[in-house]
């Protein structure tokens, strides 16, 4: 096992992965792990409310590439939950005794390190433990640039902060992986997982479904609605571009995961679906300009149905994208 090396990243729960695996023995970049976990979703779920609007995600749900990416790997994942807070405390003490670089489920709101503008109420935030100074844990948080420090009765209450997606104090570790992978398998069995979770499962609000679901809620906004159109629009590119690494973003980082693929296999076609997700991801970027300029007419009006055909040019971009990549993997 070699020595932690803290690594920045886009999004917290790849990052965490693609470190304690590194650190663990198997060399590992985030978008690789991004890829193998099958990370890449969409989801509109209007029976979740966030400040009382949909829900709208671009990647799987939290833990999940924890699991599967650890079970794919066949890493030997070991993790623990409390329900007495002071347990947990000793818990990570017991482990970052025994050396282990220690994965951490926390608030963001509660970590005094972030700046006052970053902290929201989001208790599904990853990042690692690798030591203890005094009365301060030392900490690798993928979203900064250096490490940090967190005295302990802080880093106590975001680990145990109450509410949606509490973590319970849930820490984690490699205990190990296989050093030797087969690379053409896994990223086949990754690739066709994806294309399930986007184009493989019938539920209006998932995947492909969801993007065009999407699209009509917003061709179908009242032009006389003027608030609740500001609040709606500005509410879609706050879950696309502002929550975790955003719709955009996740989509280049998967463009990653297939560039590096096509280079670790000798496949240039995987090279060239890179190139087609990137452009995929501009222009999500573009809709989530549009979304902000008519969020800024203050009369309400405007061309709602333009900004809904570039959703549904994205669903048709992707569903293709989708069917490219699961012929390939299933050759």
């Amino acid at each position: 096992m070699s020595a932690f090396q803290h690594r920045q990243s886009a999004h917290c729960e790849t990052g965490v992965m693609a470190n304690l695996l590194t650190h663990a023995g198997l060399p590992m970049s985030e978008p690789m792990a991004f890829g193998l976990a099958s990370g890449l979703a969409f989801a509109y779920l209007p029976i979740v409310k966030l400040g009382g609007m949909p829900l709208i995600a671009y990647r799987m749900p939290p833990k999940h590439i924890i699991k599967t990416l650890s079970k794919r790997l066949g890493a030997r994942l070991q993790t623990a939950t409390f329900r007495q807070p002071e347990q947990g405390r000793e818990a990570l003490d017991q482990a970052l005794s025994a050396g282990r670089l220690t994965g951490l489920q926390s608030s963001v709101f509660w970590l005094p390190y972030f700046p006052p503008e970053m902290r929201f109420h989001f208790n599904a935030h990853n990042l690692l433990a690798y030591g203890r100074d005094g009365d301060d844990y030392l900490l690798s948080d993928p979203v900064f640039e250096e490490p940090v420090r967190c005295a302990s009765e802080d880093l106590q209450k975001a680990r145990f902060a109450k509410g949606a997606l509490a973590g319970n104090g849930l820490l984690y570790w490699v205990e190990d992986v296989p050093p030797e992978q087969d690379w053409a398998r896994l990223i086949r069995k990754s690739l066709i997982s994806t294309t399930r979770i986007l184009d493989g499962m019938p539920l209006p609000w998932i995947g492909i479904r969801g993007i065009r679901h999407l699209a009509s809620q917003v061709r179908k906004l009242d032009p006389a609605q003027a608030k609740y159109n500001r609040l709606y629009l500005t509410h879609i590119v706050r879950m696309q571009e502002e929550i975790g690494t955003g719709g955009a973003g996740f989509r280049f980082m998967y463009a990653s995961f297939l560039q590096e693929s096509g280079t670790l296999l000798g496949e240039p076609a995987l090279n060239d679906m890179a190139a087609q997700l990137t452009r995929i991801g501009d222009d999500w970027r573009q809709f989530a300009s549009a979304c902000v300029r008519q969020s800024r007419n203050k009369q309400g009006g405007g061309d709602f149905s333009a900004i809904a055909a570039m959703l549904e040019a994205i669903a048709v971009q992707e569903r293709d994208l989708l069917r490219q990549l699961g012929a390939w993997a299933r050759r």
